[in-house]
C-alpha cells in the first residue's frame, strides 16, 4: 500500500506541474511572434506617442515586430479590459496610465479590476499636465483666465479626451480647487480635442504634455500652467498652477501591464527590455523633449505607483461626486 501510494502522489505531482511546462517553454522562447501593445486612446495622443516610440525600441532588441494597436474609447477601459482578459503569454500588453488608476474608482460596474486582473511590468516616465487656452481666448495667465470665467460664466468650454482621463480630473481638481464653473466637452482623444481647441471651438484644457508640446512651440495654443508641483524642464517659463491656485498637484504617469497570469519569466524580459530602453541615451533625450521624467525599476516599484494613485484620486472623486456609470 505505501509504494502504490507514493506512485500515486507522483504521478499527482506530476501532472500539477505539467500545466507549467508550455509557459515554461514560452518564456524561455519569448518572443516568438509578433507583441501587441494595446493603446486605450485614439492616434495622435500621448498614450499612442509614447506607445509607437517604444514599440519601435522593443521590436530592434527583442528581434520580433512589437505593435501598436488602438482600442479608444470608455476612458481606455476598452483597451484595459481587452488585456486583462487575453490569453496571458506576453503577446498582447497595455500601455497604462494615470487613467487605470482613476477608473478603478470612477467605474464601478466594470468586468475587470484593474489591480487584480492586470500584472505590472514596469514604468515609463511621468509627465506633466498642462493648461492651455485657444489663442483667441484674451487671458495669459491662470488669474487672468480664473478672473476671465467667472465674469463669464457658463460660456467657457473644457475639453477632456474621455471622462475620467487624467487630463479630465486635472480639469475636475482645478475647478474643484477654484470653484469655476465650465462646460465638458467629451473627445475620443487628444487629436481631435487639440484641433477644435486651435479652430477655437473649445476654451480650455489639461492635456498630456507631450501631444501638445509642438503645438504650445508653435504658437497654436497659449500654455498657462503645468500640474505638477515643479516647472517642467521643457517649458521652462511656464509658471505651475500652484503658484497661482495653492495645493493644486496632479501627474499623469504611463508603464506597461500584462494579464494577470502571464509568467514571471516573460515579466522579467518585458521589464529588462523596457529598462534597456529608458537606459538608451536617444530613447532619453527624446523622452526629455516631451517633458517627461522616466522611471525605470522593477515592476513592483511601477505597483507601488500604480496603487498610490489609486488611493490619491479616489478621494478627489468621491470628494468631487465624479460618476461615470
Amino acid at each position: 500500500m505505501t509504494v502504490n501510494r507514493r506512485h500515486v502522489l507522483r504521478l499527482a505531482g506530476a501532472a500539477a506541474l505539467t500545466p507549467a511546462l508550455p509557459a515554461l517553454v514560452r518564456a524561455d522562447t519569448y518572443p516568438s511572434q509578433p507583441v501587441r501593445i494595446i493603446i486605450g486612446f485614439a492616434a495622435g495622443g500621448a498614450n499612442d506617442i509614447i506607445g509607437r516610440i517604444l514599440a519601435q525600441f522593443m521590436t530592434e532588441k527583442l528581434g520580433k515586430p512589437f505593435i501598436v494597436e488602438n482600442k479608444p474609447g470608455v476612458a481606455g477601459n476598452i483597451a484595459a479590459d481587452y488585456v486583462a482578459h487575453s490569453q496571458p503569454d506576453g503577446y498582447t500588453l497595455l500601455m497604462a496610465n494615470a487613467p487605470n488608476a482613476i477608473n478603478q474608482t470612477l467605474y464601478t460596474k466594470l468586468n475587470f479590476s484593474f489591480i487584480r486582473d492586470l500584472k505590472p511590468v514596469g514604468g515609463i516616465m511621468t509627465i506633466p499636465n498642462v493648461m492651455e487656452v485657444t489663442p483667441s481666448l484674451p487671458v495669459k495667465t491662470v488669474k487672468e483666465f480664473i478672473d476671465y470665467v467667472k465674469a463669464h460664466p457658463d460660456t467657457v468650454n473644457m475639453g477632456i479626451p474621455g471622462v475620467g482621463s487624467s487630463v479630465h480630473v486635472s480639469g475636475e481638481l482645478f475647478k474643484m480647487l477654484t470653484g469655476l464653473k465650465m462646460q465638458n466637452v467629451s473627445y475620443r482623444g487628444s487629436a481631435p480635442m487639440l484641433t477644435d481647441m486651435i479652430s477655437g471651438r473649445v476654451h480650455v484644457t489639461f492635456d498630456n504634455l507631450p501631444a501638445s508640446i509642438e503645438h504650445i512651440r508653435a504658437g497654436r495654443l497659449r500654455a498657462l500652467g503645468v500640474t505638477t508641483a515643479k516647472r517642467a524642464e521643457a517649458l521652462p517659463d511656464v509658471p505651475t498652477i500652484a503658484e497661482t491656485v495653492p495645493g493644486y498637484e496632479a501627474n499623469a504617469w504611463f508603464g506597461i501591464v500584462a494579464p494577470s497570469k502571464t509568467p514571471a519569466p516573460i515579466i522579467a524580459t518585458l521589464n529588462k527590455t523596457l529598462n534597456d530602453a529608458l537606459a538608451d541615451p536617444k530613447l532619453k533625450a527624446r523622452f526629455a523633449e516631451m517633458g517627461g521624467t522616466i522611471i525605470p525599476g522593477a515592476p513592483e516599484a511601477f505597483g507601488k505607483l500604480i496603487a498610490d494613485d489609486v488611493e490619491k484620486w479616489a478621494k478627489v472623486i468621491k470628494f468631487a461626486n465624479l460618476k461615470a456609470d
